[in-house]
């Protein structure tokens, strides 16, 4: 038993190091929703979404880690997009809020052969708080008062289409962190990178297609990466869809095997939107939790075709 708990802990002391006032990115991002990764993504498509988001990860597991996010994005103009990302993180005794608010502007490279550029801002506002009267046994008695910071940052990135094909670099929260009121022995450096690229593939005339895919994630402050390779099958009917898929997310300074795997399922139907995704662990915890639960349900609304191909959505009904 001693060993469990001394197992759990020292998982949760990593989720704390690896928190780093920024947000948790499990599998948001495949609900039809790119734009909680990147700004770059704000506006593209033809109507305004709304995609609100609940995780829960390590089911079974005591104070185990969940995350709530609603994301808004929608066109301005012709060739803009903006949006706004809430979200409420809780992990153990550890917690954050906030917000970020996001700008793109889409261009196009060359109109005949479909290349277009986005670029993209995000102006991201954090509080992070331990929760410390939680403690039942407080062994240091120098750890007192509200430990509690606020933190506001930026990302930038920019968004590459050729067609089908897209490759987005994003840079998320590139300034140093303020860490005093918390914790002065963590590093105070939270840049992280995140590379998405992937393609839709399908024939001409055709409403199935298959959309592989990967995102890579580097944190700056320890060298840790992760990969996700994903894979989703769509059928389009009309302007309803329906889709399935898997993920797996691996540890790049790792052996190959992955540490999470699972399904994912996802529709459209009359502007209104559902995903679930689920996901194992393949490591220790698998014997103490049942895995990671999400569910996105989302909106579409207001509905306008674009006179600028860049902010265009390819699918042809």
């Amino acid at each position: 038993m001693k060993k469990i708990t001394l197992f759990l802990i020292l998982c949760c002391l990593s989720q704390l190091q690896a928190q780093e006032l920024t947000i948790p990115q499990q599998t948001q991002y495949l609900a039809d929703n790119p734009f909680s990764m990147s700004p770059t993504f704000a506006g593209i498509g033809d109507n305004a979404r709304v995609r609100l988001n609940g995780l829960t990860q390590w089911v079974g597991i005591k104070n185990s880690p969940i995350n709530q996010s609603l994301a808004v994005d929608f066109r301005i103009a012709d060739r803009s997009g903006v949006g706004a990302y809430f979200y409420n993180d809780k992990n153990g005794n550890t917690r954050q809020y906030g917000a970020k608010f996001s700008f793109a502007q889409h261009l196009i490279l060359d109109y005949d052969t479909e290349q277009y550029l986005s670029l993209g801002i995000s102006f991201n506002l954090n509080h992070f708080r331990i929760d410390i009267e939680n403690f039942s046994n407080q062994l240091d008695p120098s750890i007192n008062g509200d430990r509690a910071t606020q933190n506001y940052n930026f990302d930038i990135g920019f968004l590459y289409r050729y067609k089908d094909f897209y490759f987005s670099y994003n840079a998320s929260n590139i300034l140093d962190k303020n860490i005093k009121e918390v914790n002065f022995l963590e590093p105070d450096l939270l840049l992280n990178h995140q590379v998405y690229l992937g393609s839709k593939l399908r024939k001409s005339g055709s409403t199935f297609e298959i959309e592989p895919s990967a995102l890579i994630q580097y944190f700056q402050s320890d060298g840790r990466s992760t990969t996700d390779l994903n894979i989703k099958f769509k059928k389009h009917v009309y302007e309803d869809y329906y889709w399935i898929g898997a993920t797996a997310r691996f540890l790049n300074e790792q052996s190959l095997n992955p540490v999470t795997v699972g399904p994912m399922v996802g529709l459209r139907k009359n502007n209104f939107y559902f995903g679930y995704s689920y996901q194992i662990n393949t490591n220790e915890l698998l014997s103490y939790n049942s895995g990671t639960h999400m569910i996105t349900l989302g909106f579409d609304f207001l509905q306008g075709l674009s006179n600028c191909p860049c902010t265009q959505n390819r699918v042809v009904y």
